[in-house]
């Protein structure tokens, strides 16, 4: 039976209503429903690209402004349905915690089980089905971090949240540890009201960055930030850096662990978002001796794999620079010595002199305080 009001059209209301609770079944935290009223945000966008703060990633600037006039991506589009699902596997101590063991492998932990692209997309696809039984057929496209879709603007636009000073969006409810996911549709439903913005004068994320990525409130430079360095930019990583990437091999939480609206965070109930391969507390030596074919059988279904094992490596490689000088340690930089890539080459050959200079500074402690003595 479908909802019709008394003229025999979709009662749109009800259609809403009915769609954040069948958003809710399917897995989804919260539903909001946006206008396509991106204005201020493209004018943000613009100034963002002018600044070349989005580095390597031509796509953002090649997409023009189809990525905030959603009528341009797809003609007709009046609204969009916006959905958040949390992914938060554990708790943010036991993150900490790894984070702090400068021997094992810190990993976004977004990207520890199968790739969210892939749940997301499913759970709006079940979604735009049980609209369309309700309603007949209907213009509609599902997004999932998959086209130019300014999709944290459209989720606050929806209701969903506030996009907070480190520019990812926080709910007063449930922090920010969630995917996002849109339906672009033609049907003319009643958009939501944007929440009110709560960072107030909390300056934690910016201060905490590890290379300053957060060059204002609300302005993220990608070129310094360590989740571009380490997935999206395929080249050499800057050595000033490096440092400061310390053992984060696939992207960085440093800004959602310390941001106090975390502590409404709820675990994740799916499944798919759980840790897998141990990589939630892998020791970098471990994934620093992998083969290609390993990598790709570890990284199987997750996000991971879309960096490559090249750059994997890279990754790894620095860490392993920055990590507790030990045999094992420089054994296993030494066994990538004259890899057959360039990449690796140079950022194996840094992470060696590192640890070289991190064993002088050790020995001359050691005279230091034999001489005391």
């Amino acid at each position: 039976m479908r909802t019709t009001s008394g003229t025999g059209s979709p009662d749109y209301s009800q259609l809403a209503r009915r769609i954040k609770d069948w958003g809710r079944e399917l897995g989804f935290q919260q539903i909001g429903i946006a206008d396509v009223d991106l204005l201020a945000h493209e004018e943000h966008l613009m100034r963002w690209l002018d600044a070349g703060c989005h580095g390597e990633m031509a796509y953002m600037a090649r997409h023009g402004t189809r990525r905030s006039r959603p009528g341009e991506l797809i003609p007709g589009t009046l609204r969009i349905v916006s959905g958040r699902m949390d992914y938060l596997p554990e708790p943010r101590e036991r993150s900490g915690a790894v984070l702090e063991d400068a021997a094992r492998a810190f990993i976004s932990r977004y990207a520890l089980g199968r790739d969210y692209h892939k749940v997301v997309r499913s759970r709006l696809a079940k979604l735009a089905a049980r609209i369309e039984g309700e309603v007949g057929p209907f213009g509609h496209r599902a997004f999932v971090d998959s086209a130019p879709v300014l999709e944290k603007a459209l989720a606050e636009r929806a209701g969903l949240g506030w996009i907070g000073k480190h520019t990812n969006l926080i709910n007063r409810h449930a922090g920010s540890w969630f995917f996002l996911g849109e339906i672009y549709t033609d049907l003319p439903l009643p958009p939501d009201s944007p929440v009110q913005n709560h960072c107030g004068s909390c300056a934690a994320c910016i201060e905490i960055c590890p290379t300053q990525a957060i060059i204002a409130p609300y302005r993220l430079d990608a070129r310094r930030c360590i989740s571009y360095l380490t997935i999206e930019l395929r080249g050499s990583i800057p050595e000033q850096f490096r440092a400061a990437i310390g053992n984060r091999i696939y992207g960085c939480d440093d800004c959602q662990l310390v941001c106090p609206w975390n502590r409404y965070a709820q675990l994740t109930r799916e499944r798919d978002f759980h840790p897998r391969h141990g990589l939630d507390s892998a020791a970098l030596v471990q994934v620093f001796s992998w083969d290609e074919a390993a990598f790709l059988a570890m990284t199987e279904g997750s996000a991971i794999r879309r960096i490559g094992y090249v750059c994997w490596l890279r990754n790894v490689a620095i860490a392993l620079g920055n990590a507790p000088r030990s045999e094992a340690v420089v054994a296993a930089l030494e066994s990538r010595r004259d890899h057959s890539s360039a990449l690796v080459r140079e950022h194996v050959g840094w992470a060696l002199a590192r640890q070289r200079e991190r064993a002088s500074q050790t020995s001359e402690g050691v005279s230091d305080a034999a001489e005391g003595a």
